[in-house]
């Protein structure tokens, strides 16, 4: 039995991950790299296995850095079954489809300027990878995924059908338990359960996002982002709230919602949540209201839209969104995407951040190079659309909204898997892991680096 890394190997995107077993070649992730201009080239490279070799890929959730490459992977000859979560499956597509329209428009940006690479993959690329979905994978229920082999997912409380993933191996007359954290949410958010590990696990390959720090608590972050807001809102200005569309787009609106309806908002305040991928993932949220916590569940099926109330507004068109570019106070826009590497915000940001009576709201994990940590690194002043934008808005960065555990839900998962003698540490950049490492206990810890392979 072999575990290799291609991904997420020393830094926290490309999350790409291979199990080889009794014959058999399981994927679990297959994320795109996000950042700088090098880690955008790095996509199209060779993924460092051959694709046709690849029997099934489990998919931890939705997120672009687990599934983005998985058209590319199709498009490469994979012929496998992927098996995920339904409501995984159902956001998946929007965001591979969505992800497809941009290297299209990238593609389309450079042929102007004289290149002429083609888009990584194509719109028709992510839909022919869609008909590699196969079967639906529901917590705590095994599926047999070879002679041999079993796959459980387990609730990761990250995003909504986001789960953690154990692969049950019986080779040579011995039983071992692999289990794949995935990305994991804190033990406490509004909408979703906490995560919930197996236990007797033999080895576990977790994710150190935020493995040298806790969260603020999430009670002092929506007081800290209210006061924000107000603030903006008293000195006459916007506020953006670059987000991320899965989950932290939600929870927002929910919390705006609060807000609102607890008085700690101004009442003349209009939200608009200005990303097409959120709004449709704001409706998907209703198709699966079980995978949520009972009590948003219960909203839903009372016909209660927890996300929804007057004075926000969805702006799907485009002309809609160029049309807030004029609005000069009194607007909380949230737009993706998260960390300003593409999306709407980069304009918001291009007409908002040179004013000193606006606002930038960060709410989540930024990677190095990317334009949203340049900005909450200090930046004066930042390049967009060929332009040099002053930053004079008020920059706030609040981590408590974090869909990723910190760092003492971190130890308290992993103490929850049972014994594992060996632990392998992914999904972080090496300060993190490396503090993680010191605080995990009882386990052999490895810090794999790219493409690395290990006899398990």
């Amino acid at each position: 039995m072999k575990l290799s890394f291609h991904g997420a190997a020393g830094g926290v995107t490309g999350s790409c991950h291979l199990l080889s077993a009794n014959g058999r070649n399981i994927l679990i992730d297959c994320g795109m790299f996000q950042g700088g201009h090098e880690l955008t080239e790095e996509n199209a490279e060779p993924f460092g296995f051959d694709p046709e070799t690849v029997d099934t890929l489990l998919l931890t959730h939705a997120h672009l850095d687990h599934c983005g490459r998985i058209p590319l992977l199709a498009k490469r000859r994979f012929e496998g079954e992927v098996i995920c979560t339904a409501a995984t499956r159902d956001l998946t597509r929007l965001v591979l489809l969505d992800s497809a329209h941009l290297h299209e428009e990238e593609a389309r940006w450079r042929r102007r300027k004289g290149g002429r690479d083609g888009p990584l993959y194509d719109t028709l690329d992510a839909l022919s990878s869609l008909d590699r979905f196969g079967r639906i994978a529901s917590y705590g229920q095994p599926m047999e995924i070879g002679p041999g082999l079993t796959a459980t997912f387990y609730d990761a409380g990250h995003i909504l059908g986001s789960a953690s993933i154990a692969i049950d191996v019986m080779e040579n007359g011995r039983s071992t338990r692999v289990l794949f954290s995935g990305d994991l949410g804190q033990r406490e958010r509004p909408l979703l359960n906490p995560p919930s590990p197996p236990a007797d696990t033999d080895i576990v390959v977790m994710e150190s996002t935020y493995g040298d720090r806790d969260h603020r608590s999430l009670e002092a972050s929506v007081a800290e982002f209210f006061e924000a807001v107000t603030e903006a809102c008293s000195r006459g200005g916007n506020v953006l709230v670059p987000t991320f569309a899965l989950e932290r787009a939600q929870e927002l609106l929910f919390y705006l919602r609060v807000g609102r309806l607890t008085g700690r908002l101004p009442a003349n305040l209009n939200i608009f949540l200005d990303s097409p991928m959120a709004i449709s993932a704001t409706r998907l949220f209703a198709r699966h209201p079980d995978a949520m916590k009972p009590e948003i569940a219960a909203l839903l099926h009372d016909d209660t839209d927890p996300f929804r109330l007057p004075g926000v507004h969805f702006t799907r068109e485009a002309s809609e969104s160029m049309a807030l570019n004029r609005i000069r106070s009194g607007a909380l826009i949230i737009a993706g995407s998260g960390m300003c590497t593409g999306g709407r915000i980069r304009h918001h940001l291009r007409y908002n951040l040179g004013h000193s009576d606006c606002s930038v709201i960060f709410v989540g994990f930024a990677a190095e190079g990317t334009l949203a940590r340049i900005i909450i690194d200090g930046a004066t002043s930042v390049k967009l659309f060929g332009e040099d934008i002053p930053v004079r808005a008020k920059i706030h960065t609040i981590n408590g909204f974090s869909a990723h555990a910190g760092k003492a839900d971190l130890i308290d998962w992993h103490g929850r898997t049972g014994d594992p003698s060996r632990t392998f540490l992914i999904h972080g950049e090496d300060k993190e892991r490396q503090s993680l490492a010191k605080a995990l206990t009882g386990t052999r810890v490895d810090l794999p680096g790219p493409h690395s392979v290990y006899d398990l």
